[in-house]
C-alpha cells in the first residue's frame, strides 16, 4: 500500500518512520525545507507540493495530513478536496476540533471523497513505536485503512470508534482527562517540594510507578524528566496548551456535563502565565517528555 503524507514534522517524521518500518511505500511532503532533506536523508520519498503527491499515489488514493490542528491543516484539507477524485480517503491524523471534522468530512462527502478522523496519542514516540488511534467515519473507507492504523498502533491500541467526528470528539475528552491527570500529579509534587523533607523526586516518580494505583506513562515521565534536572530548575512553570482542554470544556457546557477537575486544570495553566510555579515546572516538563512541546527556560 503506498500512502500520501503531508506534513513531515514533530509528529509526521516519527509517523513516516513507523509506516516505512512497517513496510508501507510513502511519498510525503512538507512546506519546511529541512524536514523534507531529514525525510529524504532516511529513506522517505518527498515530493515538492501537495500536487505531487497527488500525482504519484495509486488510486485509490490514501492521504494522511499530520499537520497541527487549526490553520495549517484547514489549508492542506481544502488543497486536497480540489486535487483529489471520488473514492480516494483522506485520514486528518492532527487533533482537530470535532466541529471542524464535521464540517470537512461534509465537503469531501460532496465532492465523493471518503474522509476520517483519527485522533492521535502517545506523542512523538508513539507515532515511531506504536501509537493510540481513535478513528471515526464511513466504515467502509475504515475498512480499507485498517491494516494501516493497526499496523502504526500498538496492540489494542486502535479503535474504530463510529460516525464522522467522533474519533476526533473522543481524542478531546482524551486530552481533557490527561489535562487533569497531569494537574493533579504536578500538584503532588507541588506538596512534596514545600514539605519540611529532602525528599528525591525521581525516586518518588519510581517507587510510585511499581505497584502503586497511580502508576502510568506520565509518572514514568515524571521520573524521566526529575533524571534530568532534579528541581527543574532549568525551566519556568509556565503551562501551555494547545486547545484540545478548553474543547473539552466547551463541549461538556453543551452537553451539560459538570468537569471541574479539567476545568480547574486547564484555568491553571492560564494562571501559570502570570506566576511561576513548582506545580507548572511538572506539567510543562511532562509535555516536553510526550510530545517535545517547548518550554521556558528559566
Amino acid at each position: 500500500m503506498t500512502i500520501g503524507l503531508i506534513g513531515l514534522g514533530k509528529m509526521g517524521f516519527p509517523l513516516a518512520q513507523n509506516m516505512l518500518r512497517n513496510k508501507y511505500t510513502i511519498v510525503a511532503f512538507d512546506i519546511d525545507d529541512a524536514n523534507r532533506k531529514r525525510s529524504a536523508d532516511a529513506g522517505i520519498v518527498t515530493t515538492s507540493s501537495l500536487q505531487a503527491v497527488a500525482m504519484h499515489l495509486p488510486s485509490p488514493r490514501i492521504v494522511w495530513s499530520m499537520v497541527p490542528a487549526g490553520d495549517a491543516t484547514e489549508s492542506v484539507l481544502a488543497q486536497l478536496a480540489e486535487l483529489l477524485s471520488p473514492g480516494d480517503i483522506v485520514i486528518d491524523g492532527g487533533n482537530s476540533n470535532y466541529k471542524d471534522s464535521l464540517r470537512r468530512y461534509a465537503i469531501f462527502k460532496e465532492k465523493g471523497i471518503k474522509m476520517l478522523d483519527c485522533g492521535t496519542s502517545g506523542g512523538i514516540s508513539g507515532a515511531l513505536n506504536g501509537a493510540c488511534t481513535m478513528i471515526g467515519g464511513d466504515r467502509d473507507a475504515y475498512e480499507v485503512c485498517k491494516p494501516l492504523f493497526d499496523a502504526l498502533s500498538v496492540e489494542n491500541g486502535s479503535l474504530y470508534v463510529g460516525a464522522a467526528g467522533s474519533g476526533h470528539f473522543t481524542k478531546i475528552v482524551h486530552n481533557g482527562i490527561e489535562y487533569g491527570m497531569m494537574q493533579a500529579i504536578a500538584e503532588g509534587f507541588e506538596v512534596l517540594n514545600k514539605s519540611p523533607f529532602d525528599v528525591d523526586f525521581e525516586a518518588v516518580a519510581k517507587v510510585w510507578n511499581h505497584g502503586s494505583v497511580v502508576r502510568s506513562w506520565l509518572m514514568e515521565l515524571s521520573q524521566s524528566a526529575f533524571s534530568k534536572d532534579p528541581q527543574l530548575s532549568a525551566i519556568k512553570g509556565i503551562m501551555h496548551s494547545s486547545g484540545e482542554g478548553k474543547w473539552t470544556i466547551e463541549t461538556a457546557l453543551e452537553l451539560g456535563v459538570p468537569t471541574p477537575v479539567i476545568a480547574l486544570s486547564l484555568l491553571m495553566r492560564f494562571r501559570s502565565q502570570e506566576e511561576d510555579t513548582f506545580a507548572g515546572k511538572v506539567v510543562a516538563a511532562l509535555r516536553n517528555e510526550f510530545g517535545g512541546h517547548a518550554v521556558e527556560k528559566a
